[in-house]
């Protein structure tokens, strides 16, 4: 899925030369944090458990830890956003997202609060 993606900018051999060194890279960085061997279900599962700890510390605040947002919202508004935004084969991470209504409600207040253009 992503390798055309990723090789897409770049000439042959250079493209395919790129992306199965990403794939390596990514592979090994998976691999050194235990996430290697995870089948896809058990993905999914801990992307639950992290949207259902995130929607539990945020609640019905506007931010997690302040009355402003942090880098953690920054951080936390980057990885949902790119889940819900992004086309994939399967839509069942940002259905697991989407099942949470105050991280949703956090997305677009961020978006729009700091990325929809205000002079038009």
């Amino acid at each position: 899925i992503s390798r055309p993606r990723y090789s897409s900018p770049y000439s042959w051999p250079l493209g395919k030369i790129l992306a199965y060194q990403k794939q390596w890279e990514v592979r090994r960085k998976m691999n050194a944090i235990g996430w290697g061997g995870k089948s896809l279900e058990q993905v999914y599962e801990d992307v639950s458990q992290c949207c259902q700890a995130l929607s539990q510390r945020l609640g019905t605040q506007l931010y997690f830890f302040n009355k402003q947002a942090t880098e953690l919202d920054a951080l936390v508004f980057g990885h949902l956003f790119t889940i819900l935004t992004t086309r994939l084969t399967s839509t069942e991470l940002a259905e697991r997202v989407k099942s949470y209504s105050n991280l949703l409600s956090f997305c677009r207040r961020i978006e729009q609060t700091y990325f929809e253009d205000k002079g038009s």
